[in-house]
C-alpha cells in the first residue's frame, strides 16, 4: 500500500496535490510494482476533486474515478453546505481548499485549481458518481464536469444515486456502484469487454429497471 503526503501550498491545491501524487506514483513504477500502463486512479470528494484536476494535467493514468467532486470553485463558492447550512466561502478561502482569499482577491487562483476550465486537455477516461442529495458539494458540481467533458467528446460516464448523500449509504446502491467500479476498472486496465451500461449507457426511464452488467464483447476501448 502506498499512500503519499502531500504538502499542500495555499493558493495552489491543485498543483500540490499533481506534484506529490505524480512524483509517488512513478517512483513505485521505478521499482517494478506495478505496470506502468495499466495505472488507473480513484477518488471520493476531496480525493474525488483531485483525481478531477489530476487527468486535466496528466496523461499518467489509463482511466480515473472521481465521486463527488468540485468542478468549479468558482460556482461552488457562494453557495452554502446543503446538509448543515454552513456557506463555502471559508472552505475556500482558508479551509481544505486552501486559496487563501476571496473570488475577487485572488480570481485567478479559483480558475488555475478548478477542474472545469481546463477540461479540453483531458486524455483519461473518466468514471463519475454524484448523488442529488448530496450535501457536502453541490450535485450541480457533477453535472457541470459531466456536461463539459461531453460537450467536448471525451469519454466519460456519470452514476447518480437518487436520494442518496455525499456517500453512499443503502447497501443495494453499495452494491450496484461496487460492480461498476470493478467492471469499469476491469475493462481499461485488464482488458475485458465494456459493460453494457458502459458501451450503450441506460436510458433515464430504464433507471432501477435495468442495470447494463452484461458484458458487451462487440464494444471497443
Amino acid at each position: 500500500m502506498f499512500v503519499p503526503d502531500i504538502p499542500y501550498k495555499t493558493g495552489y491545491p491543485g498543483p500540490s496535490s499533481l506534484s506529490a501524487i505524480v512524483s509517488g506514483v512513478l517512483s513505485i513504477v521505478d521499482r517494478g510494482y506495478v505496470d506502468p500502463k495499466r495505472l488507473g486512479i480513484q477518488g471520493q470528494s476531496w480525493g474525488g476533486y483531485e483525481v478531477a484536476y489530476l487527468i486535466t494535467q496528466t496523461n499518467l493514468f489509463n482511466c480515473a474515478c472521481s465521486g463527488a467532486a468540485v468542478a468549479d470553485m468558482f460556482s461552488a463558492y457562494g453557495g452554502i453546505r446543503y446538509g448543515t447550512g454552513v456557506l463555502r466561502e471559508g472552505q475556500y478561502e482558508h479551509g481544505q481548499s486552501r486559496i487563501g482569499g476571496t473570488i475577487w482577491d485572488k480570481p485567478l487562483r479559483y480558475i488555475e485549481n478548478s477542474p472545469l476550465f481546463w477540461l479540453d486537455k483531458v486524455e483519461t477516461p473518466l468514471l463519475m458518481m454524484h448523488n442529488d442529495k448530496d450535501g457536502a458539494v453541490p450535485f450541480t458540481q457533477g453535472i457541470e464536469l459531466f456536461s463539459g467533458l461531453r460537450r467536448l467528446g471525451k469519454p466519460a460516464w456519470m452514476a447518480t444515486y437518487n436520494g442518496e448523500d455525499h456517500n453512499l449509504m443503502e447497501r443495494k446502491n453499495r452494491k450496484d456502484w461496487s460492480i461498476r467500479l470493478s467492471q469499469y476498472f476491469d475493462h481499461y486496465l485488464m482488458g475485458a469487454p465494456m459493460p453494457v451500461w458502459m458501451s450503450k449507457g441506460i436510458p433515464a426511464t430504464q433507471k432501477g429497471k435495468t442495470y447494463g452488467f452484461e458484458l458487451d464483447p462487440k464494444a471497443g476501448k
